[in-house]
């Protein structure tokens, strides 16, 4: 008598990979099985034993199949308004970045810098104002109308006119620059202009801001102006006009409103340097500041 049934060997091979012979009924020959039995007409079921002879899935699309396109498959919003995305909203600021009492040796003078927008992420359209007010009157001002457009991450590239008043002749320009966070958060403004008269023109703004707490920061400031010609009217030299550098120290109550005191050095050179000594008036000088800066 065998130990092990003779029925179970075929299968125990066939675990242990020993054999890959299918598994036969005690007495069955391989011979007796047909393996070219089946025939492509035996596969005109549609199902395709992967051979591909089988019918394969196509053809049109019946009548009422959904458009795929169609992705709410006809329902709206019906009576409930559309939402709308952040990039679809408009939106508008003002911010006024100095507004502040200036002391020199000899003379005291305020001055205002803002800057407002009304627009959307991608395109708005920005004011900007700096000016300074002497004696009761407007020493000088400029005034730019830009339309902003978002170019790269953190920059927008913008294009208007600037209109300069004051005192002195007015003076119009063609404005077009860039205005956003560097890298290691500078924030910069370069702008360059082309007035009447063959007149160009390249400013510079660069700021950055050091927190000593959340509440307390301090804030590096340096402006440089640059003409392409003597313009004595308004007592500008070619080539650097004007560089100012400073200090500002301020404390936010609240993150809308923060007052500030701080120290600023400037200085005219070249052409201009020669008008403001002509005038009676210090080519360099430094001066101290005090003010309020804020937005809503």
């Amino acid at each position: 008598m065998s130990i092990v049934n003779r029925s179970w060997v075929p299968l125990i091979a066939v675990m242990l990979g020993l054999s890959a012979q299918p598994v036969l009924a005690e007495g069955e020959a391989v011979s007796d099985m047909n393996h070219g039995s089946m025939t492509a007409s035996d596969n005109d079921s549609g199902m395709d034993m992967g051979g591909g002879t089988g019918a394969m899935q196509g053809g049109s699309a019946p009548a009422d199949a959904r458009d795929p396109h169609a992705y709410s498959d006809g329902y709206d919003f019906g009576a409930i308004p559309r939402p709308r995305f952040a990039d679809e909203q408009n939106f508008a600021s003002l911010r006024m970045d100095r507004f502040e009492a200036v002391r020199s040796e000899n003379n005291t003078s305020a001055l205002y810098d803002l800057q407002a927008w009304f627009g959307r992420d991608y395109d708005r359209l920005v004011l900007k104002a700096e000016g300074s007010i002497d004696d009761g009157k407007l020493d000088e001002s400029s005034t730019e109308l830009l339309w902003g457009h978002a170019v790269a991450t953190y920059w927008d590239g913008q294009l208007g006119l600037r209109y300069d008043s004051g005192d002195g002749s007015t003076r119009s320009w063609l404005a077009f620059g860039l205005q956003g966070l560097a890298p290691y958060w500078f924030e910069v403004d370069i702008t360059g202009y082309i007035g009447e008269q063959g007149r160009t023109a390249l400013s510079l703004e660069a700021e950055y801001e050091i927190l000593f707490t959340q509440r307390l920061i301090l804030q590096p400031r340096l402006e440089a102006d640059v003409y392409g010609k003597d313009d004595a009217e308004r007592g500008i030299g070619a080539g650097l006009s004007e560089v100012s550098a400073g200090l500002r120290l301020r404390y936010e109550i609240r993150r809308e409103i923060a007052p500030y005191v701080g120290v600023e050095w400037a200085g005219k050179y070249g052409g201009s340097a020669d008008s403001a000594r002509a005038a009676g008036v210090d080519s360099s000088e430094t001066r101290a500041v005090a003010g309020v800066r804020f937005w809503f």
